[in-house]
């Protein structure tokens, strides 16, 4: 059955795309596809990518500040674009993320682009889900396809991000219980932190490491003492917003790098480097040297355990709302 629309009808070429998208959804009833927006916004992933690499040709560090907010979207309310909400509960102001959490104005200007392109239809959850997709593949890491459809959160959870999303300073015990309770596993937890091959750390999260460490050692026993030095004289006297490389030797690079660095201790934050030593690590050793010495495997398991991260939750059918401007609710 062949259909004619044409702009100076009763509905606009444009509001019939939305109404197009809302039908898939209600179809969908739930289930996220990769091809959501093929119809009724096709352009939707070129705009991302566009964007995505401007940002990362100004920055090359943007990539990773884009994977990173889409991940602490998804640990609160699921993925719904609750990170990108202001006001007095915003999860922008919640620990993990208050001087931390960056990339927003990327996201304004992606979401900029699509209300011109198509008003109304692409999500704001689904624009960080794709701008994490870009800052991985255009640091060089593995392209995988984003399933899409999600809608956005009506409110902020502040709360939830405080103790919700997993710190640099948790023992590798309690963020495999985060991980596990929004669905993912403890092969999730070390692919995932294998996406520290690309980004940097303030001095505030890894600090405690370097000086009065314990009654017994100054500096953390598990921390290469060269790396330790390097990070004193770059911490010392500072507001503990300096920042140094997550994956040092291969700070931009979307490798596996992370994992070699782990084996020789130069892992940055307490986290990281506690997937390979102490007693926490018995979980999740042996993944870590898997990943050292096989890229290939690294890859291609973050592929999965990024599609299944992106499915946390999300909001689909009529919940929620495509909200016009990502930080505020229509």
């Amino acid at each position: 059955m062949e259909h004619s629309y044409s702009c100076r009808g009763t509905m606009s070429c444009l509001a019939l795309l939305a109404a197009l998208c809302l039908g898939a959804a209600v179809v969908a009833r739930g289930q996220l596809t990769d091809d959501f927006y093929d119809d009724c916004c096709p352009q939707a992933d070129d705009i991302v990518k566009n964007r995505v690499s401007a940002a990362m040709k100004a920055e090359p560090r943007m990539g990773a500040s884009l994977l990173r907010l889409h991940f602490h979207d998804c640990f609160v309310n699921g993925c719904d674009g609750s990170i990108l909400l202001d006001g007095s509960n915003s999860e922008k102001l919640a620990g993990p993320n208050l001087n931390s959490a960056r990339g927003f104005e990327v996201v304004d200007a992606i979401k900029a682009d699509l209300e011109k392109a198509c008003p109304g239809v692409v999500s704001c959850a689904d624009v960080l889900a794709l701008a994490a997709k870009y800052g991985v593949l255009l640091s060089g890491g593995p392209d995988y396809d984003v399933l899409l459809g999600r809608r956005d959160g009506l409110v902020a959870n502040q709360s939830g991000a405080n103790s919700n999303l997993p710190s640099p300073f948790d023992a590798i015990s309690l963020i495999i219980k985060k991980f596990t309770d929004v669905g993912l596993n403890t092969n999730d937890v070390v692919v995932l932190s294998g996406g520290h091959t690309i980004g940097r750390a303030r001095c505030a999260l890894f600090s405690n490491r370097l000086s009065n460490f314990s009654a017994t050692s100054s500096v953390d026993p598990t921390l290469d003492s060269s790396l330790a030095s390097s990070l004193q004289t770059l911490c010392q006297g500072g507001d503990g917003n300096q920042t140094a490389a997550l994956d040092a030797g291969s700070a931009d690079a979307f490798d596996n790098h992370y994992f070699q660095n782990l084996l020789s201790q130069k892992g940055l934050l307490s986290s990281d480097q506690g997937l390979f030593s102490g007693a926490g690590a018995n979980a999740t050793k042996a993944l870590v040297q898997l990943y050292s010495s096989n890229s290939e495997r690294f890859l291609c398991d973050f592929r999965r355990s990024m599609v299944k991260m992106g499915n946390i939750s999300p909001l689909t059918g009529s919940a929620g709302q495509i909200r016009s401007n990502c930080r505020a609710v229509n």
